[in-house]
């Protein structure tokens, strides 16, 4: 995964934000629209692509773009800021290979030592 590039591919629309702030909610475009296409990036391997299809399917419009929404702070800066780093986060989370689990053996002095204890109790 290239931050960067990631980045320089994000289409980012603004508009005005709901919510409480008064004037300034009326006057300003505070909200922030990120959308990231998986499908045309290529700042993602392959393999990145493939997993980020399957775990976020529901989360995809129109089957390849992810659409981030950030309208926390009452500064456009921010709310970017604060987009940016949802979508960074959720690629990592979503394409981090998970370990095989590899199964293991308990060892006989566990065992007889909780069959002993067993007997003891009774």
């Amino acid at each position: 995964m290239n931050r960067e590039t990631i980045i320089k591919e994000l289409i980012i629309k603004t508009s005005r934000s709901g919510g409480a702030g008064g004037q300034n909610v009326n006057k300003t475009e505070t909200r922030v629209e990120l959308f990231f296409d998986v499908h045309q990036s290529e700042g993602l391997s392959v393999v990145e692509k493939k997993q980020l299809f399957l775990k976020i399917k529901s989360k995809l419009i129109k089957g390849k773009l992810i659409r981030i929404v950030s309208q926390e702070s009452r500064s456009q800066l921010t709310n970017k800021e604060t987009a940016i780093e949802k979508l960074l986060n959720l690629i990592i989370v979503n394409t981090k290979v998970q370990k095989r689990r590899r199964a293991t053996k308990i060892p006989y002095s566990k065992i007889q030592r909780r069959l002993s204890d067993k007997k003891k109790q009774v």
